[in-house]
């Protein structure tokens, strides 16, 4: 696509892979359907992700007016510098999924913008400006319950007839890690047919974390059934949600929190925190259960009574997958944003005219 072309800007200024960068790949091909929308910053995208060069963002003709779309706040310092020194013809906007009140220098830059989105009610409710709230989707064609889950077990070298409890995402303190680890240490010692799946990016900062959590499951002689897996590739994820029967968020802190989300589209009933946004994507007692933070004790609690009653696992699941296609599909999240760009562009026409 020619730059001259372009509505719409993502910078994605992040070389390794969050959260953000995660939207943006899902999101950027479904937005690109109805409206000429292009990612930028540096290389590391997929490459089906419609992308130019940073630097020809800067040699951008003052042609048309666009749309650059900031979730980063060293983004949104680059939008005001290409809107308010270079002089390109932007209209800035901002999307906020922290659940904490901003810095100062942070609500600078929010009061620069020309639109705040939202992810989520509570993420508004920390906002000291008016926000659109546009929730995240799921992709529910790559998301959704296996086929055949005893031979995608085996595909992944899983086994097939064990109770299989995922948590997946950054392995850190935060992240709650260590009260799943201590809630599965309780639940293998009181069942046999357990095995639960830990998988995700680990950095140097959080590696004297992660080695307590590998010595505790050591020093319990269940190496065998909790599992350390290596991050796998984001178009791999929905294999390794499909495996599971129960998905666990034990999250202290979270701003949205995407998991929960794929896990339900997959049918697997969830067990979270009450954290974030999970209280507006679980139904409690409907779709899983909602548990205070740091409480291992009562993690151990929820998920023990699904594995005891096969009925409820069941009508959890498929009230799992009800709720991620009646409120929770992506389509629905792409739309609403283009809406937004387009109202943008064309209150800057009216007034050009």
């Amino acid at each position: 696509m020619k730059l001259t072309e372009v509505q719409v800007i993502a910078p994605n200024l992040k070389k390794r892979l969050s959260g953000v960068t995660a939207t943006i790949v899902r999101l950027l091909p479904l937005q690109a359907q109805s409206i000429n929308i292009v990612a930028t910053g540096p290389p590391g995208l997929p490459s089906h992700i419609p992308h130019v060069p940073i630097r020809s963002v800067f040699l951008m003709p003052g042609n048309r007016q666009r749309i650059w779309h900031a979730r980063r706040n060293t983004e949104m310092l680059l939008g005001l510098i290409l809107r308010d020194i270079l002089r390109k013809h932007l209209k800035l906007v901002f999307t906020s999924a922290s659940q904490r009140h901003h810095t100062r220098y942070t609500r600078f830059l929010i009061s620069r913008m020309d639109a705040v989105v939202a992810t989520s009610r509570k993420s508004a409710s920390y906002l000291r400006c008016p926000a659109q709230v546009i929730t995240h989707g799921i992709d529910l064609q790559k998301f959704h319950p296996p086929v055949d889950r005893k031979n995608l077990r085996q595909n992944l070298d899983l086994p097939d007839d064990a109770m299989l409890i995922g948590c997946y995402g950054r392995i850190r303190h935060q992240k709650g890690t260590d009260v799943f680890v201590d809630a599965m240490i309780e639940l293998c010692l009181r069942h046999n047919n357990i095995v639960a799946l830990i998988m995700g990016r680990d950095t140097s900062q959080h590696q004297k974390f992660l080695d307590e959590q590998r010595r505790k499951v050591s020093d319990s002689g269940l190496s065998d059934r909790i599992l350390f897996l290596p991050e796998v590739p984001t178009q791999d994820m929905p294999d390794w949600y499909q495996a599971l029967d129960i998905f666990v968020a034990p999250q202290r802190w979270e701003g949205f929190g995407l998991t929960p989300l794929e896990a339900m589209a997959c049918g697997v009933p969830v067990v979270a925190t009450t954290v974030g946004v999970f209280d507006e994507l679980i139904e409690d007692k409907e779709t899983g259960f909602l548990v205070p933070p740091g409480d291992p004790e009562r993690m151990a609690e929820a998920v023990d009574s699904m594995i005891l009653s096969p009925d409820r696992l069941q009508y959890f699941s498929t009230r799992s997958r009800c709720r991620a296609e009646s409120r929770f599909r992506i389509e629905d999240e792409a739309g609403a944003l283009n809406s937004l760009y387009l109202r943008l562009l064309d209150d800057y026409d009216s007034r050009q005219s």
